[in-house]
């Protein structure tokens, strides 16, 4: 079943948009994200969640989404993200922000798996303004933003293609905006004696 998350869970750049997220979707994500492994259990992150269109259509001007795919804009026009989830880095708990990155991955992969199981899709944005999203959220001095995840109801096709070492990885879009993920094999990617 873990499995077949996974599989689902993919980085969505379409959303249906008459399908809002609720406050309380968004934090079963997190109390979700909360109960993943920490290092040495410092537990340095917060969250702060986006539901209220204003908020959410606000954090979506800060975002820049595909760099794979510049010639797109991307989520298309009517197809932008319901809600969002900021990781935030206490540093008051923690000052630097590099130390816990596997951890930031590790919530974060998690709250996605949790969306998928909830019928939701998400995607990871690490390219955004951290100071700009710091003072549109009007967030202490003490908290940064690590990741962005968007979250709501996908609303796009996406295909995992198996290639060989030597063919791209790029992801790419067909004529209908079917979005296409090569994947290595696994024979390609494992060593053993």
């Amino acid at each position: 079943m873990i499995k077949d998350l996974v599989i689902k869970n993919r980085s969505y750049r379409g959303y249906n948009h008459d399908r809002k997220l609720t406050k309380e979707e968004l934090l079963e994500l997190v109390d979700c994200a909360r109960l993943t492994a920490s290092s040495v259990n410092m537990q340095p992150f917060k969250y702060y969640i986006a539901w209220e269109e204003d908020e959410v259509a606000s954090i979506q001007s800060l975002t820049k989404w595909t760099r794979g795919l510049p010639e797109l804009t991307l989520p298309h026009p009517g197809m932008e993200p319901t809600g969002f989830i900021v990781i935030l880095q206490d540093t008051a708990i923690f000052e630097s922000l590099q130390r816990f990155q596997k951890d930031c991955g590790i919530v974060a992969q998690t709250m996605l798996l949790r969306a998928t199981e909830m019928g939701l899709g998400g995607c990871m944005i690490g390219n955004f303004p951290a100071g700009t999203l710091k003072e549109t959220l009007k967030l202490p001095a003490n908290l940064s933003p690590l990741l962005v995840l968007a979250l709501g109801e996908p609303a796009e096709q996406i295909v995992l293609t198996e290639i060989t070492d030597s063919e791209s990885v790029g992801y790419y879009r067909d004529e209908q905006d079917v979005h296409y993920v090569p994947k290595r094999k696994l024979e390609d990617i494992t060593m053993f004696r």
